[in-house]
């Protein structure tokens, strides 16, 4: 029998690695630290892959309480059904896993990658995001190259990240250790195009309350959560799904959670977040370290002195 983290990374291989890493270095050229290097916050805080995944599904959701990014993702994402090339609002299961494939491949690119790789998978989304633009159902453009919207796309993500770390990380940063991560992360925003962005978690958080006036549940954001939450998805698998969900809202800040209209107190809640914590922790040491992390530190460390020397951050 091959061991659990031999098992995992095999399953990883053919999921994800095979599927939507082609193309990006993690293991060249020597003595490239990449955006971030190995003593940054950005590399502490992603090498937790569970952790980070459920951050940037929280991220999805709390985007989706915008109206321009619930339609803009109805109509331009490929996890949305389409017949005859009209969005049905359905999602597609196949599509789905497709776009967050790519998502969570970019996010390790930008984090662990060679600079070249970095550059190349922003390029590209910037490249998809001068395709975006239409018209909400009220009328209403929307664009997403516009500056207010890049902001909001890269404050819910950096949020998200940071949220999910905080509560299931067994070592989480904390005060300027995790402002260090929001202004180390601003690099991945403006790279996108972004400008003006919120640097620390006070101002994350402060903006993401200033926009409250905007938000709202529609259609999609309820598409969102249904997929989430396991509808068209294999019986077995529904479980799991609605945990997800449930790990989801969990993270919501207290306006979030009165818009989607789940309890701000819940006496199951700290069950659950414990039994989330052991599973996603069990998940990520018990395979221990991506291939892609380890090619990255190894990377970075070719041409630096072989002195030890003491990190900020260890693993």
């Amino acid at each position: 029998m091959f061991p659990a983290n031999v098992m995992q990374d095999r399953a990883f291989d053919q999921l994800i690695r095979s599927r939507f890493f082609r193309g990006l270095e993690f293991d060249a050229p020597a003595g490239d630290p990449g955006w971030f290097g190995r003593d940054s916050a950005v590399w502490y805080v992603h090498e937790h892959v569970p952790a980070m995944v459920l951050g940037l599904f929280a991220a999805a959701l709390i985007e989706t309480l915008h109206p321009d990014f619930a339609w803009m993702g109805r109509d331009h994402s490929r996890g949305i059904e389409r017949v005859d090339g009209v969005p049905t609002g359905r999602i597609d299961a196949e599509g789905a896993m497709v776009r967050a494939g790519h998502s969570y491949s970019f996010f390790m690119a930008v984090a662990y990658g060679s600079t070249t790789s970095a550059e190349q998978v922003t390029r590209a989304v910037r490249g998809m995001h001068h395709t975006v633009r239409g018209v909400r159902p009220d009328g209403r453009p929307y664009d997403a190259d516009d500056a207010e919207t890049l902001r909001w796309a890269y404050a819910t993500v950096v949020w998200g990240i940071a949220a999910a770390h905080s509560r299931y990380h067994p070592r989480p940063l904390r005060g300027d250790g995790l402002d260090r991560y929001f202004r180390e992360f601003t690099k991945v925003g403006e790279a996108l195009g972004g400008t003006a962005l919120p640097a620390t978690k006070a101002d994350v958080d402060d903006y993401l309350a200033d926009n409250v006036g905007l938000m709202g549940v529609t259609l999609p954001t309820v598409a969102f959560l249904d997929s989430v939450g396991g509808r068209g998805q294999p019986r077995a698998l529904r479980p799991i799904f609605r945990e997800l969900q449930w790990a989801a809202i969990d993270l919501q800040p207290d306006w979030a959670k009165r818009l989607l209209r789940t309890p701000r107190v819940e006496r199951t809640a700290p069950l659950r977040r414990a039994a989330i914590w052991a599973t996603v922790n069990s998940i990520r040491y018990g395979a221990g370290p991506l291939r892609e992390v380890a090619d990255a530190r190894s990377r970075a460390a070719a041409a630096e002195p072989t002195t030890p020397r003491a990190h900020q951050y260890a693993s």
